[in-house]
């Protein structure tokens, strides 16, 4: 079909459609997904400079916040918590990491088929 201004209107088929909506889907995760790495990262750092600070301390008793409320705790045990809740964050991150890259190959496929068929006609770009 062509239209007045020169420019060619390709048929949008269902499948089409569906491959839209799912490149649509998998943006909106990949934001979501940025900024849980954001997140997770920030977490990261904090427990670095709380590891940090526990080692610049002379105290064996450390106050150390467990939900909303401080605790005195054992520097060794609030070494040991840090240090676990270290590794959780970095296996969490890794995870987010997984997923973000499995997203932007899967959008990238989604891209180049539906560039193929549509060509300029549609534009998945992010402005």
């Amino acid at each position: 079909m062509q239209q007045a201004g020169g420019g060619s209107e390709t048929e949008v088929t269902w499948e089409d459609q569906q491959n839209i909506n799912k490149f649509g889907r998998l943006n909106n995760r990949l934001h979501e997904l940025e900024d849980e790495i954001k997140i997770a990262k920030e977490a990261n750092e904090n427990f670095e400079d709380a590891s940090n600070e526990l080692i610049l301390t002379d105290e064996e008793v450390v106050r150390f916040q467990i939900g909303e409320v401080f605790c005195h705790v054992a520097k060794d045990e609030v070494e040991m918590r840090i240090e676990k809740m270290q590794e959780t964050t970095a296996k969490h991150l890794e995870k987010l990491t997984d997923e973000k890259e499995s997203v932007l190959a899967e959008m990238a496929e989604l891209k180049k088929i539906l560039y193929g068929k549509f060509k300029d006609s549609i534009n998945l770009e992010e402005d």
